[in-house]
């Protein structure tokens, strides 16, 4: 057995004649631990909330978004398409034409983000999944304009679609016409009824509503040309897949995925995570660094082993070795100890949701997601607060104690 270590391990666990070290070394042990699982909680919870909130976009955000780099909209040829379908890895392919439109109920009207997407569009998001009355059936007809509205949309047109409603009518203004003293002559009008509505969060169900690209283009007089492709892929390759289509389009297409149509939120979650760790970390380092403490008055209570050992022929850097040993034992167990704990709360709320939000909102608990980088790099960074914090008094209190 490595000799310093056995000798560390001597000392952290035999009474000593004054029991106040034994008393701060644990209090070490404890605050060290206390605080590890502290964050352990605070950063799964974190990553939790990232994980709920990417999901929520998963549901309507495509993996991958082609956007015409300058102006809104572009012709999407089929050779386009067709290079776009035949690169490795892409599996569904979808054209949709977004804009702003008005959109009124006898007196009741509001003004939303109309998006309309193809036959596709189902098979690379889930928007299915979030329709909370009616259904998703957006389907082109030659007769009836159907129209998905989010439930907040829904409250604001005072819309009850398990009620008899009217048609709704839908108002874009005509580009490149104005003029008439008669506002609605500038307008495109149209006519939907509602088949659905959803319900994700309030960014989305106050601000969009959904029917075909069919019926898009009517409303927007943009019979050949779309705002976006949105592609699904193979997650696992989406970043070479993004480079090689941004590659084949050059300069004039921008290709985007998830989190950076979403960068400012997914930016802002991060940097809150960042501060709420770097706070926690300034705790942690104050009760890191109680183990000056604990080694200073352990030192002074082993002088005599210490002048024993020097005499019988130890290097001074043996005896050192010792005590920083001690240190790392000390910060080693703490963080072992607090590693667990954290994992067990993260466990219990996992399988028994003991904090919760209620049922009004999108989640009902608090989400958790464990992430093995944050228990490495934790332990990593505590061993090496452990070690400054141990380095100055074995390096001044033992010389002293040589010296004299």
């Amino acid at each position: 057995m490595n000799l310093e270590l056995y000798i560390a391990k001597r000392y952290l666990v035999s009474k000593k004649s004054n029991n106040a070290i034994n008393i701060i070394s644990w209090i070490s042990v404890i605050a060290i631990a206390i605080t590890t699982g502290a964050l352990i909680v605070i950063l799964s919870a974190m990553n939790g909330l990232t994980g709920t909130v990417a999901n929520l976009y998963n549901t309507l955000e495509p993996d991958l978004k082609i956007t015409i780099a300058k102006g809104k909209y572009f012709e999407a040829t089929a050779q386009l398409i067709s290079d776009i379908k035949n690169i490795e890895g892409v599996k569904v392919v979808s054209q949709t034409l977004s804009d702003k439109a008005l959109i009124k109920n006898s007196d009741k009207q509001t003004l939303v983000t109309i998006k309309g997407v193809d036959e596709n569009f189902n098979k690379l998001t889930k928007i299915d999944s979030v329709v909370v009355d009616g259904n998703y059936s957006l389907a082109d007809t030659n007769t009836v304009n159907k129209i998905l509205l989010g439930r907040g949309i829904a409250g604001q047109l005072q819309l009850n679609i398990r009620e008899y409603v009217n048609e709704l009518s839908l108002f874009s203004p005509i580009k490149g016409k104005s003029g008439s003293l008669n506002p609605e002559d500038n307008l495109n009008q149209l006519y939907a009824t509602p088949c659905g509505l959803f319900s994700l969060n309030d960014e989305f169900d106050y601000q969009f509503a959904f029917v075909s690209l069919k019926t898009a283009k009517k409303l927007f007089n943009e019979p050949t040309k779309i705002s976006a492709i949105e592609i699904a892929c193979d997650k696992t390759k989406s970043k070479e897949i993004q480079k090689l289509i941004q590659q084949k389009l050059g300069n004039t297409f921008v290709v985007k995925n998830r989190y950076q149509l979403n960068d400012v939120l997914f930016k802002t979650l991060q940097t809150e995570k960042l501060a709420t760790f770097i706070i926690l970390a300034f705790i942690l380092i104050i009760a890191t660094f109680n183990i000056i403490g604990a080694l200073t008055m352990l030192i002074i209570e082993k002088r005599k082993d210490i002048k024993t050992l020097y005499c019988m022929g130890a290097s001074i850097q043996l005896i050192r070795n010792i005590f920083m040993r001690e240190g790392f034992l000390i910060t080693g167990i703490g963080a072992g100890i607090g590693l667990v704990l954290g994992l067990l709360v993260c466990w219990l709320q996992m399988q028994f949701h003991l904090v919760t939000f209620g049922n009004e909102f999108v989640i009902p608990y608090y989400p958790i997601e464990l992430q093995l980088s944050d228990f490495v790099w934790l332990f990593g960074l505590i061993m090496l607060i452990g070690f400054f914090a141990a380095l100055y008094p074995v390096r001044v209190f033992t010389k002293m104690d040589l010296v004299h």
